[in-house]
C-alpha cells in the first residue's frame, strides 16, 4: 500500500542507499535515552522524553507522531479553521491528537491551557511560546512570545515549543529569546522543541526558493541545536546551495560533493547530520493541505524522514482541515510507515 502511493518514486525511495553520509554514520532513532544520559540535561527532562517518546501508536519506537495546530495564529484562525469550524474550539484539537494515537499535541498557550487539567495527564503537551502574529499592517514577519515557561510549567506541559526566523532581520533577538527560554524549561524538567524556519525575502530568487535548501536549513538545524533543543523541527528540503548560489556563508563546492547528492533521502540525511548525527531528533514538517494528494504527499514525507535517519513527522494542516475521522486516518497512514519495518533507514 506505502508503495502504490509513492507512485513512480517508490523504487527510487525505498531501494535508495546513502552512500556520503552512510546509515552507520549517524546514531538511529530509538537511542535517545543513551543520548541525554550523557548529557546535562536534568533527569526530569529525561521523564518528560519518556513520556512523548512512550506515548501512543509509535510509543516506544523511537519515533514520534506530533499534531501541531497553531495556525490560527500564524495564518489566521478563520482561514485555518473554515473548512471544520470545530477546530476553533481547541478542546477538538487535543481530541483529535488522542484519537488518531499521537506521541504529543502542540498548540498555543491559550488553547492547551484552557483544557489543561482534563488532558495534560492523556496526553504529553507541547505549549508553543512564540508566534508570528498577521493582524499588523503592513505584514511583518518576526516571533514574538506570547507566554511563558513557567505557564507551560504550570499547565503539566511536557515540553515547549518555539519557531526562530534563521536569517531574519530579528534572528539574533530570537536566538537569545529562546535560549533562556530553552534552559528555564529545562531547569522546570521541561524538553525542548524547535521550529528551525529560515525566513529571508532575498533567500526567495526568481529561479529558486532557498528557504527549504538543505545547506541553509542544515545550517539552522545546527543552530538549533547549540541552543539544546532536544527535538528540531524542519521542513523537508526540495534543493541545495542555497550559500553557493546566494553567494553568502562560508562554503565550497567541496562540502556539497562530500556530504550529499541530489536525492531527496540524501538531502534529508544533511538535515539529519546537523543535528548531531541524529543524536538529535529530526521531525519533518507535513506542510500544507492540498486536497486529495495530501496522502500520497504524506506518506511520501514520512518515508524520505524515515529512511534519512529522522524520528517522524509533525502534522497539522493535512489532518485538520478534513473531517475528524479523514483527519485520524491519514495520520495513522503516516504512523504506519514509522511501524513498517520493512522500511529500513537508507
Amino acid at each position: 500500500m506505502i508503495a502504490q502511493y509513492l507512485g513512480n518514486d517508490a523504487a527510487s525511495l525505498l531501494e535508495h542507499i546513502c552512500g556520503k553520509i552512510t546509515a552507520q554514520d549517524i546514531v538511529h532513532p530509538g537511542n535517545w535515552q543513551q543520548t541525554f544520559i550523557e548529557s546535562n540535561r536534568p533527569a526530569p527532562v529525561l521523564n518528560s522524553l519518556a513520556r512523548i517518546y512512550g506515548q501512543g501508536r509509535l510509543a516506544n519506537t523511537g519515533y514520534v507522531s506530533i499534531l501541531p495546530v497553531d495556525q490560527g495564529i500564524e495564518h489566521t484562525a478563520a482561514y485555518s479553521f473554515y473548512k471544520n469550524p470545530l477546530y476553533f474550539d481547541p478542546e477538538n484539537i487535543v481530541k483529535l491528537a488522542i484519537e488518531a494515537g499521537c506521541n504529543a499535541v502542540a498548540s498555543t498557550i491559550g488553547g492547551l491551557g484552557l483544557h489543561a487539567r482534563k488532558y495534560a495527564h492523556k496526553i504529553p503537551y507541547v505549549v508553543k511560546l512564540n508566534h508570528n502574529e498577521l493582524l499588523t499592517y503592513p505584514v511583518k514577519y518576526d516571533q514574538i512570545l506570547f507566554g511563558s515557561v513557567q505557564d507551560a510549567w504550570n499547565m503539566g506541559a511536557a515540553a515547549v515549543g518555539a519557531t526562530i526566523y534563521f536569517g531574519s532581520e530579528q534572528s539574533n533577538r530570537q536566538i537569545e529569546e529562546i535560549a533562556a527560554a530553552f534552559e528555564e524549561a529545562h531547569s522546570l524538567g521541561m524538553a525542548t522543541i524547535l521550529w528551525c524556519y529560515t525566513r529571508n525575502p532575498a533567500f526567495k530568487t526568481p529561479e529558486m526558493d532557498y528557504h527549504t535548501a538543505a545547506d541553509l536549513t542544515g545550517q539552522a538545524n545546527h543552530i538549533g541545536v547549540t541552543i539544546q533543543a532536544d527535538i528540531i523541527k524542519q521542513k523537508l528540503p526540495d534543493t541545495n546551495y542555497g550559500f553557493r548560489d546566494l553567494k553568502f556563508g562560508v562554503y565550497n563546492d567541496a562540502m556539497y560533493d562530500a556530504l550529499t547528492t541530489a536525492h531527496p533521502i540524501d538531502l534529508c540525511r544533511f538535515q539529519v547530520a546537523n543535528c548531531y548525527m541524529g543524536k538529535i531528533g529530526l521531525i519533518n514538517s507535513g506542510g500544507g493541505s492540498a486536497g486529495e494528494s495530501d496522502m500520497a504527499e504524506a506518506i511520501k514525507t514520512a518515508v524520505i524522514n524515515k529512511r534519512a535517519g529522522g524520528t517522524g513527522l509533525i502534522m497539522g494542516r493535512k489532518a485538520f482541515q478534513r473531517p475528524f475521522k479523514d483527519g485520524v486516518e491519514l495520520i495513522h497512514a503516516v504512523q504506519d510507515v514509522y511501524l513498517d519495518k520493512t522500511i529500513t533507514i537508507a
